[in-house]
């Protein structure tokens, strides 16, 4: 997979090369600003203004590798590792997919511009803050101790970026990896204040997903309510293989519910994918039609690990044959989420 250098890093060497992707970081700067509000269901929505596609990055960072850069952390599609099975798949809530960080003096100034805005371009501009937010509080800031890995060849239609850390591993593919969204299982988390958050979870930037979650709990009737809340014994945080039609799914099943209901599951599942780009989000709801939309899937809470016994749940599921959005709020929060069109893909966590 080596190639020549092309001397990004040194203006001197390439100064014409360095101004290009000055210019092009700068225009997908302001491209990436210009997202409009979100509307009532931004699930469903299309923004005005299309953010810049991380995946042309990746290809441009790419070309600036040097070959000790791409030996380090570059990979065949399907490279096996001796202790972690299928590298490009893998999705654990702290760890370092490669050796070098992000910061750590690895990568060049530009390379390190690049990476940043592969990183924005994943999420919705009004996320970038709370993201940001996230890292300094769990791992001293961005790039301290995030690290990236590159499978495939971005020069072809298959590759795959993906970066991991501590509550987080984040993935940019380009629909290489086929009947999947994310590019594949991804995880989430936040400790705010403390490791060991208070009941409200203050400073925890993905709370408010819990409470949309409560919100709808909160709107079944008598009936629904113990139909939704299982009383003893919360699945492990990890399991979120997919189960297909003929899984064993805790909880309510969607169908149980009102149409007035149904709209608030909507709401919920608008709130779970709202910080990812556009076309994440359409990748989840075509995942998730293709095997039988919410109508497919069962909403379970867990009595176990409720923080301060207020019965606001925060631990929930949301599962379908091939849909896991699977939120862990006790001692903070962790979230796992693992979408396929097809059941039959295969987790390695």
């Amino acid at each position: 997979m080596g190639s020549e250098n092309l001397g990004l890093g040194n203006e001197k060497n390439n100064p014409v090369a360095r101004r290009t992707f000055l210019e092009f970081a700068g225009k997908s700067t302001l491209a990436a600003s210009a997202a409009l509000c979100l509307p009532a269901h931004p699930a469903l929505a299309k923004p005005a203004v299309a953010a810049p596609q991380s995946e042309s990055i990746v290809k441009q960072l790419f070309e600036t590798l040097s070959p000790k850069q791409r030996e380090t952390i570059c990979f065949p599609w399907n490279h096996q590792d001796p202790d972690r099975g299928l590298l490009r798949t893998r999705v654990a809530a702290n760890w370092e997919i490669t050796e070098q960080t992000i910061n750590g003096g690895f990568y060049t100034k530009d390379q390190q511009a690049m990476i940043r805005l592969i990183f924005e371009g994943l999420f919705q501009p009004e996320w970038h803050e709370k993201i940001d937010q996230q890292l300094a509080d769990d791992s001293g800031g961005y790039g301290q101790s995030n690290t990236i890995a590159i499978f495939g060849d971005p020069d072809s239609d298959q590759f795959e970026f993906v970066m991991t850390g501590r509550h987080m591993t984040l993935r940019c593919d380009g629909n290489s990896a086929e009947h999947v969204a994310f590019g594949g299982p991804i995880f989430y988390g936040h400790s705010g204040e403390n490791f060991d958050e208070e009941p409200d979870h203050p400073g925890n930037v993905f709370w408010g997903q819990g409470l949309e979650a409560n919100k709808l709990y909160q709107a079944l009737d008598g009936k629904q309510q113990q139909m939704a809340l299982v009383k003893t014994g919360l699945p492990d945080e990890d399991r979120v293989g997919l189960q297909g039609a003929e899984g064993q799914f805790q909880g309510i099943p969607i169908t149980e519910l009102s149409s007035d209901q149904r709209g608030r599951v909507q709401e919920v599942l608008s709130k779970l994918v709202e910080p990812y780009r556009q076309t994440d989000r359409d990748e989840v709801i075509a995942c998730l039609k293709a095997q039988g939309g919410l109508d497919a899937c069962h909403l379970a809470f867990y009595k176990q690990d409720d923080l301060g016994n207020d019965g606001v749940w925060d631990n929930w599921r949301l599962e379908g044959p091939s849909f896991v959005w699977h939120y862990r709020g006790a001692p903070h929060v962790h979230v796992w989420v693992n979408v396929a069109a097809d059941p039959s893909v295969k987790l390695n966590a």
